[in-house]
This record gives C-alpha cells, sequence and structure tokens, in this order.
C-alpha cells in the first residue's frame, strides 16, 4: 500500500527555518520522482520542489530558489525539503506527492498536480511574527 506522510510543518517567525520530511511507503525513491506541493488559503495548488527519481535532478519554483532545498535519504525512503529565510508568504499546506506518469521532464512535472497520482495528508507551514 502506498503511503506518504508529511511531518515537520509548524509556526515560525519570519527569517527562521523548517525541514519538512516525507516518508514514503510502498515503493522506492527511485520507482517515481517525489516532488513538494503547497496551497494557501485561496490559491491554487503549486510545485514548490521536485526531484526526479533516477537521476536526483531537481526543479525550484522562482520564488524559493537559493532558500529552500530538496534531497533525499534512499535508505529511510523518506524525502526532505529544508526551507530557510521564510517569508509570511510561505504559509500555506505542504504536500508532498508522487508522479506516476514518467513520461515528463522534472520541470514540467513539478508544474503539474495531474501527473501525481498520490498525495500525502499534508502539514501545516505559517510564518508570522
Amino acid at each position: 500500500q502506498v503511503q506518504l506522510v508529511e511531518s515537520g510543518g509548524g509556526l515560525v517567525q519570519p527569517g527562521r527555518s523548517l525541514r519538512l520530511s516525507c516518508e514514503v511507503s510502498g515503493f522506492p525513491l527511485d520507482y517515481y520522482a517525489i516532488g513538494w506541493f503547497r496551497q494557501a488559503p485561496g490559491k491554487e495548488r503549486e510545485g514548490v520542489s521536485c526531484m526526479a527519481n533516477i537521476d536526483g535532478s531537481t526543479y525550484y519554483t522562482d520564488s524559493v530558489k537559493g532558500r529552500f532545498t530538496i534531497s533525499r535519504d534512499n535508505a529511510k525512503n523518506t524525502v526532505y525539503l529544508q526551507m530557510n529565510s521564510l517569508r509570511p508568504e510561505d504559509t500555506a499546506v505542504y504536500y508532498c506527492a508522487a508522479d506516476t506518469t514518467p513520461i515528463y521532464t522534472i520541470q514540467d512535472s513539478c508544474r503539474m498536480t495531474s501527473p501525481h497520482d498520490y498525495w500525502g495528508q499534508g502539514t501545516q507551514v505559517t510564518v508570522s511574527s
């Protein structure tokens, strides 16, 4: 059974850091690309950062480049999102998801929710003073 379980969210002040974890079960990390998405109230879900399954290539949306880092630990079957220099506009529910359609580049995959068939339950990140 496939499961993606996020953790690590919380309330932080602007400029601080958080590390999100996505523990995957049901398939190894070299099977599907994994992405982090977020959804703020009243906004569409957007791709934040994604990692390809085979070569580990990454994509970041412009607003998080230089601040967020995606990584994975194959032994723990866990994907991480290190978020530094957090801003109030980063406030959202963060989801991890698996792209089960092996036809997109990691850049295209991360810009779409539709190829992602497996989703976690989400973890709230609130950046506020």
